[in-house]
């Protein structure tokens, strides 16, 4: 006897709660079925009595098995939505997470506010799939994006997101942070780099098992990376130009520590869904700024 949809997604979601809270285990059954049936939310909750198919059942349970021995769902659909956008994920790519809309949107926020004249000119380090350099250039008006990546297989993917979304103000330069960029001055640079600590146990468990690890790890403390941008951002920055950083839940006091030893002004921190302060935000000083503010 063929399984109702409803039957279909109690029987997954049982088993995915081995592994993960019951109401991440239902999101991401419903999800795989959707991907399966190509069908929203709501045909789901409509159509829950309705039978399926053999061919219907084995495709969901294929990815089911995938996703049971710990392959993220991202990799299993080959995307990820990002800031309204539907965003390419592969291995070679950090798998874009909600908290780093954090960061979007404190961009997005001295962006607006700027005054309207030429472009400004946006620098994303590390970029990945491209997920806040497209963010960022689709939402920001007036805006020209340089979106870096040290990875040739990471910025293959971030331009193909880029060509599917139809997003032509952002150019793609390989360079390990600023190593290729030139001597041109941004309005804005943010990141998202490595910021785990080399040793942390999370690396070998859940989704960061599939990620690169160069994405992911920056030495014994996790501030490497975040070191050798703060360190050189000035020399790329405008007067008056901030510089966004990302980072892990614990390591704003530490950020905001570099970021005024580096000379850097205006030093706050914004705080995702959470509560986290999870992005520092900072600013070249002006020729009339001498003094440094941290918030």
């Amino acid at each position: 006897m063929l399984p109702t949809i409803r039957s279909c997604l109690d029987a997954a979601k049982m088993q995915l709660s081995q592994a993960m809270p019951v109401a991440e285990a239902s999101i991401e059954a419903r999800i795989l079925l959707m991907e399966v049936l190509q069908v929203n939310h709501a045909w789901l909750l409509g159509h829950a009595l309705e039978l399926l198919s053999e061919q219907k059942q084995a495709a969901f349970n294929a990815l089911l098995a995938r996703r049971l021995q710990g392959e993220p769902v991202a990799h299993i659909l080959g995307h990820r939505e990002f800031f309204g956008l539907r965003l390419k994920v592969t291995p070679d790519t950090l798998i874009p997470r909600p908290d780093t809309e954090t960061l979007v949107e404190a961009a997005l926020e001295k962006i607006n506010c700027h005054a309207r004249g030429k472009p400004l000119q946006i620098l994303d380090l590390g970029t990945g799939s491209g997920a806040i350099a497209l963010a960022i250039a689709k939402h920001g008006p007036d805006c020209m994006v340089t979106a870096v990546d040290a990875s040739p297989a990471a910025l293959a993917v971030a331009q193909h997101n880029a060509e599917s979304l139809g997003i032509d103000n952002v150019r793609f330069i390989a360079s390990h942070w600023f190593s290729a960029i030139d001597e041109q001055r941004y309005d804005l640079i943010v990141s998202n780099p490595p910021y785990i600590e080399a040793d942390d146990p999370h690396l070998q468990s859940g989704d960061l098992r599939f990620e690169p690890l160069s994405a992911l790890a920056a030495g014994p403390d996790g501030l490497s990376d975040l070191r050798i941008i703060i360190a050189e951002a000035s020399a790329h920055l405008q007067p008056g130009g901030w510089l966004m950083l990302e980072h892990g839940y614990q390591q704003a006091a530490d950020v905001a520590g570099l970021l005024q030893a580096a000379g850097l002004v205006n030093i706050s921190h914004a705080t995702d869904l959470a509560g986290i302060q999870r992005v520092t935000l900072s600013q070249v000083s002006e020729p009339d700024q001498h003094m440094s503010q941290v918030n």
